[in-house]
């Protein structure tokens, strides 16, 4: 869902901003206009790292906005550092507008073939980049040699990006969904905001002692519309153990699971009255009320907190995680960078040798939580998480003594981990069909729920019917 949500809202809040074509910030070592790999240092065997003396021009996008300044920063740095060990690897960089985040705008390039050598995707994306044939097979070119990290990154993650046995990309950010607290609302009501509610029973006990605060507080919130609704559902589901699409490809939400959530939903809306008079909510709404402190819960991935930390003037130290109600397993999502179809051997090579530095090298890139706080950005929060092993112990050393928010308050959400699972197949769709359940039981006090769900699931069965 988070493929939607963060192509709308954040291509609205940064990429609008974003100038067109930065100039490439890598130290060339080559000239002219050709952008394939050049003679020397290369090797025919995918097996073997690149050769420091090869040369390769690489394009790559995403390179953060001018609007960004501190990211850009880190990025011209980087690119500087990967090239004392790479000096002959030049980086061109692309920061378009919307480039990044806009759906229309990368499936055309898709169809254009006009994808830079490594272009951003998000986990959700792997389908329609290989029907449209691409991204290149990268399986034999990344090896504990060329990502010493390889067996530290959590192999649900990899998974992601793996289709029929074959690897297509590398992670660059996952995230796992919990629950989000406002600690503040949790204080005043005589709740622990250390310890948050692991059951829809308690979440219930403690939206209704929240709510009860008055001044027109909602203990719980929840989506609605513009297919949220629906993501929240599955998400939900998961954490209960059950499941959206079954392994025979048809729906599998209307059972006693998908039934109990909805009638909690309409009864925490109804009968308690912790959930506020304004419904039809969606991404953006939930966290407009947290952030000024007139919502006590809802469901969230850890960068929520960063939005309205950034865009809504709330402070780190307000809010809290614990994960997913329920347990069984949360819905997960995250991006990564591919390489175009067609690359030859030595831009494969580059690109991965690039995606290691940059993405996956603890205390390197990304992860240099040093200078990210020196730079004025957010340390501390438990995203990316996909290392695993002695790797994830080094990371979390490194965050926690660089963080700038306390880390402590998401210790039950880092102590209690619940398993990744993946987006159902044609989620966006069946998204959308969902939405009319949780639409129904939100904003009618006499809704059917086993009517909606019912409903629902013919929809969705025809939807997948036609895939």
């Amino acid at each position: 869902m988070r493929t939607s949500l963060r192509r709308s809202t954040a291509a609205s809040l940064v990429c609008a901003l974003a100038v067109t074509a930065l100039a490439a910030c890598g130290t060339s070592s080559s000239s002219g206009d050709d952008k394939s790999a050049q003679p020397g240092g290369g090797s025919a065997d995918p097996a073997a790292p690149l050769d420091p003396k090869t040369k390769v021009t690489l394009s790559i996008d995403c390179m953060p906005p001018a609007a960004k300044a501190a990211e850009l920063k880190e990025w011209k740095e980087d690119v500087a550092e990967f090239n004392k060990t790479y000096p002959n690897v030049t980086i061109e960089g692309r920061s378009t507008p919307g480039q990044c985040l806009e759906p229309p705008r990368f499936t055309a390039m898709l169809k254009a073939k006009s994808q830079p050598d490594v272009f951003y995707a998000y986990f959700t994306d792997l389908q329609q980049v290989l029907d449209n044939d691409g991204a290149e097979d990268i399986s034999a070119y990344v090896t504990p040699q060329s990502v010493p990290v390889l067996d530290d990154i959590d192999k649900n993650v990899l998974g992601v990006l793996k289709r029929d046995g074959k690897l297509y990309g590398l992670p660059t950010s996952n995230y796992t969904m919990g629950l989000l607290v406002n600690r503040k609302l949790f204080q005043q009501a005589g709740l622990n905001p250390d310890t948050p509610p692991r059951t829809w029973d308690e979440v219930r006990a403690a939206a209704k002692k929240i709510a009860a605060l008055g001044n027109g507080t909602a203990g719980y919130g929840e989506y609605s519309v513009e297919n949220t609704g629906g993501w929240h559902y599955t998400a939900a589901m998961y954490g209960l153990g059950g499941d959206i699409v079954g392994a025979d490809g048809k729906a599998a939400f209307n059972t006693p699971t998908g039934r109990q959530i909805a009638d909690n939903l309409h009864a925490m809306r109804w009968e308690d009255d912790s959930m506020g008079k304004t419904q039809l909510l969606k991404w953006g709404d939930l966290q407009k009320q947290m952030a000024s402190d007139k919502l006590g819960m809802f469901l969230a991935a850890p960068d929520d907190i960063t939005y309205m930390v950034q865009q809504l003037g709330a402070k780190y130290e307000n809010f809290g995680m614990g994960p997913l109600p329920g347990g069984a397993a949360t819905l997960a999502g995250g991006n990564g960078y591919m390489i175009k179809k067609g690359s030859s051997p030595d831009k494969v090579k580059a690109a991965v040798a690039w995606l290691n530095f940059k993405t996956l090298a603890v205390g390197k890139g990304q992860f240099r939580y040093d200078r990210s706080k020196a730079d004025g950005l957010p340390v501390g929060l438990p995203q990316p998480a996909f290392f695993t092993g002695a790797s994830k112990a080094k990371d979390d050393g490194l965050k926690a003594a660089s963080a700038t928010m306390p880390v402590a308050n998401f210790k039950a959400f880092l102590d209690n981990p619940v398993p990744g699972k993946a987006e159902p197949m044609k989620a966006q769709e069946v998204y959308k069909v969902l939405d009319k359940v949780m639409s129904g039981v939100l904003t009618n006090k006499d809704a059917d729920a086993a009517q909606l769900l019912a409903e629902a699931e013919k929809a969705v069965n025809q939807l997948l019917a036609n895939q």
